[in-house]
């Protein structure tokens, strides 16, 4: 509003002064045209809510103007703001096709009067279109570089947006990484456990020694699984991805852990062993882990393979028991955390129940430069 009344006042100013210098006329200027030119001014006032309407009544005040006998005040000045206001609120044909009826009356009926042609063609015409073509240019302008500025604006906005969710999907995502270790390392970790506790219960009247033994085992399965779980809380509070994750170097203890709860564990690596991408090993070991927890919760068996074998084409994991083989119960969230961390690597896992008996669980890894 404040623009508004400033650009009206200006209009009034302007359009009063080229009155009151009173070109080609001796005569004092009437009151009547000092109150056109207020009007002028006054449409100004809601020239953002009705730019057609605002520069139709400017057009028809100032014809009305030129019908009485007041001193000339030019064809253009008038209707500059009116033509600048239909631009700028993207009327653009509309105030050119009003700029150029305006020039075509005015020079015809100046032509009529007997004005010189060369005069009025040469200079009158050319500055008056000039004039109004500048200021529709302007007002085009302005209207252009504001929605420049608004798609800015909003092309920033959905940046931001896209940003957030895609933090957000990162959240998502670590929060299920760290659901399936927990998932993994509790199940392995209770499947052992639960299988001391049972030789523990069964050894502590008849044989003492080994209920110790397995009572033993139990408190190292805790302290193992406490360990772990301070790590993952590290891991989540800190600020960078460097907190260590278990990896296929930490084999050995698993294997070990599993050998003490009473299973006949072998491993067998074939090729030459080299270093995995920390994703790639931290998912070997949990795939080797989670098969080892199904093996000890539902198979029943008593000699598990390991198999690892590099090549250049990556690593091939297997894990085989002689047990019962799935009965259902075993083809829960373990396999499907399992597969899912071999799809995020380009990687594949099969499980079957072969020919032999027992389970198989086969894990491709993609290659090593590829990871």
């Amino acid at each position: 509003m404040a623009a508004d009344i400033a650009l009206a006042v200006l209009v009034v100013v302007v359009v009063g002064a080229t009155i009151a210098a009173n070109i080609g006329d001796t005569s004092p200027p009437d009151p009547v045209a000092y109150a056109l030119a207020v009007v002028l001014g006054g449409v100004m006032l809601v020239r953002r809510r009705w730019p057609v309407g605002t520069l139709l009544a400017t057009t028809g005040v100032l014809l009305a103007y030129y019908t009485t006998s007041f001193p000339p005040v030019g064809l253009a000045v008038p209707v500059a703001a009116a033509l600048y206001s239909a631009a700028e609120r993207g009327r653009v044909r509309w105030a050119v096709g009003v700029s150029v009826a305006l020039l075509v009356v005015s020079t015809a009926a100046r032509a009529r009067e007997g004005d010189d042609l060369a005069y009025l063609l040469g200079y009158e015409f050319v500055g008056s279109a000039a004039l109004m073509a500048s200021v529709i240019a302007l007002g085009d302008a302005v209207r252009s570089r504001r929605g420049w500025r608004a798609e800015v604006r909003r092309q920033a906005r959905a940046a931001e947006l896209e940003r957030e969710r895609e933090a957000a999907r990162r959240v998502e995502r670590e929060r299920v990484r760290v659901a399936r270790d927990l998932h993994d390392l509790l199940a392995h970790t209770v499947s052992v456990i639960s299988l001391h506790a049972d030789v523990a219960r069964e050894a502590l009247e008849d044989d003492p020694d080994t209920a110790r033994r397995s009572l033993a085992a139990v408190r190292a399965a805790c302290g193992d699984v406490v360990r772990e779980l301070r790590a993952t809380v590290r891991a989540l509070r800190a600020s960078d991805d460097r907190a260590p994750v278990p990896g296929l170097d930490r084999l050995d203890d698993l294997v070990a852990s599993t050998r003490a709860a009473g299973l006949d564990v072998r491993v067998e690596v074939t090729g030459s062993r080299v270093p995995l991408p920390a994703v790639a090993d931290a998912a070997a070991y949990r795939v080797v882990q989670e098969s080892l927890s199904n093996v000890l919760r539902h198979a029943d068996a008593r000699v598990v393979h390991i198999g690892l074998r590099y090549s250049g084409d990556g690593l091939r994991l297997t894990v085989r028991d002689d047990g019962r083989g799935p009965d259902g119960e075993g083809a829960g969230w373990g396999i499907i955390g399992m597969r899912e961390r071999l799809a995020l690597l380009g990687g594949t896992l099969r499980t079957q129940a072969p020919p032999g008996g027992g389970f198989l669980v086969e894990a491709e890894f993609p290659p090593v430069e590829a990871s």
